[in-house]
């Protein structure tokens, strides 16, 4: 853990002053984040569709409205750390139905409709892989528990360790409650970064290419029930990314192309 700790401080002091490190960094993980929900979207396609509005050729119009959606929601959950605002249900909702207000839909079920781009919560029982997630009724009373259970517990946590196993837990809990018809991974993943945003962590992301990995430890982590699979996963997600970051920031200033080929002044 003092490596991790390590690592996150050369990573802050390395961003600090950096003129648009933390907008480029948002859309990157932007990036990461739907194309783990099947985006066709390059990160480079995203970060010239985010920063200059350029629509990339030849790829679905869906993909092109996750992104500007889950930049939107992005933006929005980590404005609320910054103000220090701890989130309600009816917040994670707003969350939810940013994450899907161009992709989601009206979903009629024998109990009624609900609407998925409106942060509406399931009226249907779900499966994905070898999971089966809570039954809808039961989605209400899970998620007053979580809510409460971050309420009170964010304000108090101290220090790297404290604060990721609270945003780790937060991200597989959610989830696992799978409250939503669809959006259940990204608005997860943003909670996360909600904790470690409002105590001035560095925010995780989980790479493309980990996607099977991602997918097998929240599995593993279910059918164990030990929560150290899922968070052993995502801190190795978390030093990945730190070093990522440290060996591109870790360079004379210049001003030039960037990793992605956009010309940026760091």
């Amino acid at each position: 853990m003092e490596a991790m700790e390590s690592l996150r401080d050369s990573y802050l002091s390395l961003t600090q002053g950096r003129i648009d490190y933390a907008k480029f960094n948002r859309i990157a993980m932007v990036h990461h984040s739907n194309a783990i929900e099947g985006s066709t979207l390059t990160e480079l396609e995203t970060q010239v569709l985010l920063s200059e509005g350029l629509t990339p050729k030849g790829k679905p119009a869906e993909h092109t409205l996750m992104a500007i959606d889950h930049h939107h929601a992005m933006e929005q959950i980590l404005g609320w750390a910054e103000q220090k605002e701890v989130l309600t249900l009816a917040h994670l909702k707003e969350i939810a139905a940013a994450v899907l207000k161009n992709t989601g839909s009206e979903i009629h079920t024998a109990l009624g409709t609900f609407d998925s781009s409106k942060g509406d919560l399931r009226l249907l029982n779900v499966h994905a892989g070898n999971s089966s997630f809570p039954n809808y009724d039961k989605i209400p009373r899970l998620l007053d528990d979580l809510v409460s259970h971050i309420a009170t517990a964010l304000p108090q946590v101290k220090g790297f360790k404290a604060v990721h196993v609270l945003a780790f837990e937060a991200h597989y809990q959610l989830v696992s409650i799978h409250p939503w018809a669809d959006g259940n991974g990204r608005t997860s993943r943003l909670l996360m970064n909600y904790i470690q945003h409002f105590h001035g962590e560095p925010l995780s992301v989980v790479h493309l290419e980990d996607k099977a990995a991602y997918f097998n430890a929240l599995e593993k982590t279910r059918s164990t029930k030990n929560p150290k699979v899922f968070s052993t996963f995502m801190y190795s997600q978390l030093e990945k990314h730190l070093k990522s970051e440290i060996k591109k920031l870790d360079r004379p200033f210049k001003k030039g192309k960037g990793e992605s080929g956009i010309a940026l002044v760091f």
